[in-house]
């Protein structure tokens, strides 16, 4: 018989590991705490946009088999959690590489997972701060009812969906410059947030409008949402986890070789 070899220094090894992760990600949610530039628009413009629309108006117009309240509550949720990941992983890692931070963190001992895993729990710790903000908004301010299996679905969906874009956002982080990102990240999530149909339902835009909706990757994630409660157009979740799954896989691709050729031009 054979008997298993134990390696003493493992278990402290892992401890360890998990240590710098855990330490990483807690410093990387009070970095951004105290940046209001970043936490306060982050999780205010989702909140005030459905204080505006959804509260004020949302009973009284209809969005297709809910009120205008509902649906907003679905995509004002995907609009928040973009922004989120968006601006916290393309703006944070491209700041962050303009002031020589990521090559400082690539010259230390820290793995590079731990730096891109604190930036995922960041980017989700505010998604799900702007998805609850706004589920207490819809609840008790603009009246939404639905079941609870209903609202966990929906969190659920909404919170997951920041996956997709944080890998965007890392690609971004690492094609744009520390000073125009802000600029970019703004030029395409904005445009893509009113296109994908989360400031209108899609069915009230033109034609046009209407065929460029269904080639975004926030329409596909709004419409996953908007279906835990019976408002989307009806499409099978497949085809929308699908896209998102390639949108997902394309973008860390592009991530990789933005972040590889970045690499070479520190060292090389």
């Amino acid at each position: 018989m054979t008997t298993a070899t134990v390696d003493p220094a493992a278990a402290p090894a892992r401890r360890s590991l998990w240590r710098i992760y855990r330490l990483e990600a807690w410093y990387e949610l009070l970095k951004v705490l105290r940046m209001p530039a970043f936490a306060i628009p982050t999780i205010a413009f989702p909140v005030m946009f459905y204080l505006l629309f959804g509260v004020t108006f949302g009973r009284s117009f209809p969005a297709g088999p809910v009120t205008m309240a509902t649906y907003l509550l679905g995509t004002y949720g995907a609009f928040g959690v973009i922004g989120a990941a968006l601006f916290g992983f393309g703006v944070g890692v491209a700041v962050e590489r303009g002031q020589g931070w990521t090559l400082l963190k690539r010259a230390s001992p820290m793995p590079a997972g731990a730096y891109f895993a604190a930036k995922l729990v960041m980017a989700t710790a505010f998604s799900a701060a702007v998805v609850g903000s706004l589920f207490l908004l819809g609840r008790f301010a603009a009246g939404v009812d639905l079941p609870a299996a209903t609202w966990a679905a929906l969190g659920g969906v909404l919170i997951a969906g920041a996956l997709p874009f944080c890998a965007f956002g890392l690609a971004l982080g690492y094609l744009a410059g520390p000073n125009s990102a802000p600029a970019v990240v703004n030029l395409i999530y904005l445009p893509m947030g009113f296109l994908s149909g989360l400031w209108i339902p899609v069915n009230f835009l033109p034609g046009l409008m209407k065929q460029i909706a269904v080639t975004l990757p926030a329409y596909h994630y709004a419409q996953l949402a908007l279906k835990t409660f019976g408002a989307d157009l009806g499409q099978p979740a497949w085809i929308h986890l699908t896209y998102l799954v390639a949108f997902t896989v394309l973008s860390l691709a592009v991530a990789r070789w933005a972040y590889r050729r970045d690499e070479g031009k520190t060292y090389g």
